[in-house]
């Protein structure tokens, strides 16, 4: 099974660590970020992995090198050139995702015990567009699901902008918050053919949903952290013992 890692952000949160260092090797319980991600990928049957790299993207690759791989094939996707944003990066990905299968998709600052195998199976059954992990925790950015698990809209409770813009009635939808982690179906590249080289998955998700399911999974039990700041660094030590 293929997946890919998001890998290339600047870490602008985890200043001034990622001053000197990519986001993805930030140290969480004596390891870095990536391998935590890599290890929990592979152990799950992924064993083809595509990253994406722009910020120190050097000293990623050398770490890929020296530690073999991991075992498994591990190829890097290189945005240096331009920074592609999520859309972008899975569309830059498709040369790689070549087997007409869906594949995942992981944030790499996303630490969960979510079930990749679960989570790939249900997509397989379900055969939407793409599977969106999600949860009911607190921030202002959500996505607003009908009854049905389809999603209908995202809205940003601080400033009360939707997309799309004149979506009403937002009160009556299932509001959750996505957690980094989605298996995409090989259509999206069709789909993406006419979008620029830099573009949000979702807007692109957005744009594409009433056309095609987009659909949320909530795992049972789940816990998960974002380690997007450093003010999480000392949680993220914590939380790693628990799953």
């Amino acid at each position: 099974m293929k997946a890919m890692i998001f890998a290339a952000g600047l870490g602008t949160r985890l200043k001034p660590i990622t001053d000197n260092l990519p986001k993805a090797l930030v140290p969480i319980a004596g390891k870095p970020l990536l391998e935590h991600v890599i290890l929990k990928l592979r152990a799950a049957g992924f064993d083809e992995i595509l990253i994406n790299v722009y910020h120190f993207p050097d000293q990623i690759i050398d770490f890929i090198r020296e530690n073999n791989a991991f075992g498994i094939r591990i190829e890097i996707s290189d945005e240096r050139d331009m920074l592609l944003d999520t859309g972008g990066g899975v569309k830059k990905a498709a040369v790689f995702f070549d087997d007409n299968k869906p594949f995942l998709v992981h944030n790499v600052d996303i630490l969960s015990n979510i079930n990749l195998t679960e989570l790939y199976h249900q997509h397989l059954r379900s055969n939407p567009l793409a599977t969106l992990v999600v949860s009911s925790r607190d921030t202002f950015r959500y996505l607003l699901f009908d009854d049905g698990l389809r999603l209908r809209a995202w809205i940003n409770e601080k400033t009360s902008e939707t997309k799309p813009v004149d979506f009403k009635n937002p009160g009556r939808y299932n509001k959750l918050a996505f957690s980094g982690i989605q298996v995409l179906s090989p259509q999206v590249f069709e789909l993406m053919q006419s979008y620029p080289a830099k573009f949000s998955i979702m807007d692109f998700y957005l744009q594409n949903m009433n056309q095609n399911n987009i659909l949320s999974f909530v795992p049972a039990d789940y816990k998960m952290l974002d380690v997007g700041k450093i003010n999480v660094l000392e949680e993220a030590e914590r939380f790693v013992s628990t799953i």
